[in-house]
């Protein structure tokens, strides 16, 4: 019973909170604006020679590796995959020398690699972390940084016993953008924090993840019983090895490929550690492919107060089937104004508040009485004069990376800077869990019903 009245009241405020969305005003639209141009914040302070491995040459891999390898004094030793034909095309892009392989475990051998590139599937990222990093690699892993709750903090105690850098690859947290907005909110530029809105939608087969299956996957070809490793038991199936997003037994679902993203940004802007609830709710609507992860998720996030910042709520959203054509956005809400965030830009509204009480007009004192209006007017005119009833709205300001900016980039210039230098990276082991704990525990509470309390210090499930 007291599980049901927890729920209860859960939905309750979930429900209010949904009608203020619906019904409250988005802030008056300023006169003016005017736009800037924020300045790139990577600097490549040294080119020694950093020498990787990228283990999983997916469309991640590839894509990570395209950009690690612009950033100056990086070579590229080596790859491993499990589908031969992405060793074959990671030839024909970088060449027959590099070294290839589908066992990890020989990249990790190797004395010539510094540092990995993991971007394979979710429930192998902390093993081969773990095993990286006590190899004494550097390791930059994809997002997120673990498939299950009760993983990270040993990826977390490997990195500290390391010695050695270790990124979570959310790149926004890099973005010079996202850096911007973190030196506004840390001014009070928009007040007090109540709300952060936040959707990530696609329209698309790629983006709902129907990734291509190559002609000539076959048993042979596929390293199958290594890509199953600790998940269940299975027989061979190309979709579960190409398209493992949309299986638990491999992926995170929607919550682990993009909820953490949003997380991962708005715990950056905000220094927030996590919340303390969080509940989730969704379906599958629309791609009824087999697949056993839901197309379309919300959740809520609840944040208590902090040194760094007031009590605030998050609603996040995904939806694979957006009739509209996919897109994402996000609202970080205060009493004073609203940061309206873009992938690599964004935009501060402000409105203001007069100091007078219900200064709107006929609303104010419409309903009285003729005589007590008259009264009413007198003495307020009295006590609030004309002019200390209005306030000047501060005018929009757009700010934007430059044309061709790369967030990913940055990301990795961070990331080897912390090879070279030691300096510390934007988004480590204790950052990937506090991003990725609260959006596995979306996934918890979805798939089992429930209010999942998060102790947001400490990174683990409450009572758990």
């Amino acid at each position: 019973m007291a599980f049901k009245n927890d729920r209860r009241k859960f939905l309750k405020q979930l429900s209010g909170a949904s009608a203020l969305v619906a019904t409250g005003s988005l802030g008056n639209v300023a006169c003016t604006a005017r736009r800037e141009v924020l300045t790139p914040a990577a600097k490549v302070t040294s080119q020694e020679k950093v020498r990787i491995a990228c283990i999983g040459m997916g469309i991640m891999g590839f894509g990570d590796l395209e950009t690690a390898m612009k950033v100056p004094g990086v070579e590229l030793i080596g790859v491993c995959d499990l589908y031969d034909g992405h060793l074959e095309h990671a030839k024909e892009v970088y060449g027959s020398k590099i070294f290839t392989t589908r066992d990890y475990k020989q990249i990790l051998d190797r004395k010539d690699v510094d540092a990995v590139i993991i971007a394979v599937p979710d429930h192998w990222h902390d093993h081969i972390s773990i095993d990286a990093l006590q190899a004494g690699k550097h390791v930059y892993c994809e997002k997120p940084m673990v498939q299950h709750l009760d993983e990270g903090h040993a990826v977390i105690e490997a990195a500290r016993a390391s010695g050695k850098a270790f990124q979570v690859g959310s790149q926004r947290v890099s973005s010079v953008a996202f850096a911007k907005a973190q030196e506004l909110f840390r001014q009070g530029e928009i007040g007090d924090i109540n709300i952060i809105e936040g959707f990530y939608d696609r329209h698309d087969a790629i983006g709902a993840w129907q990734y291509s299956i190559p002609p000539d996957a076959s048993p042979e070809t596929v390293d199958w019983q290594r890509y199953v490793g600790d998940a269940p038991a299975h027989a061979y199936d190309a979709k579960r090895f190409f398209r493992w997003r949309n299986y638990r037994d491999y992926g995170t679902g929607v919550a682990g490929d993009l909820f953490v993203h949003l997380i991962s940004g708005y715990h950056f802007i905000t220094g927030a550690l996590g919340p303390e609830r969080i509940f989730a709710t969704g379906d599958l609507s629309y791609w009824k492919d087999g697949r056993d992860v839901p197309d379309v998720m919300t959740a809520i996030l609840e944040y208590p107060k902090t040194d760094h910042h007031a009590a605030f709520q998050v609603q996040l959203r995904v939806n694979f089937a957006d009739g509209s054509g996919g897109g994402q956005r996000t609202r970080i809400v205060g009493t004073e104004g609203v940061i309206n965030l873009g992938w690599n830009d964004f935009v501060l509204k402000k409105h203001l508040l007069p100091e007078a009480p219900g200064y709107g007009g006929w609303d104010l004192y419409g309903t009285f009485p003729d005589d007590v209006k008259k009264s009413f007017v007198a003495q307020y005119d009295k006590k609030y004069p004309p002019e200390s009833r209005k306030v000047a709205q501060p005018e929009d300001i757009q700010f934007a990376a430059p044309e061709g900016y790369d967030d990913r980039y940055d990301h990795f210039v961070n990331f080897f800077e912390s090879v070279r230098t030691e300096k510390p990276v934007v988004e480590d082991a204790a950052f990937g869990l506090r991003a990725a704990g609260p959006a596995l525990a979306c996934n918890e509470s979805y798939f089992n019903n429930r209010v999942v309390h998060w102790d947001a210090k400490n990174m683990r499930e409450k009572n758990a």
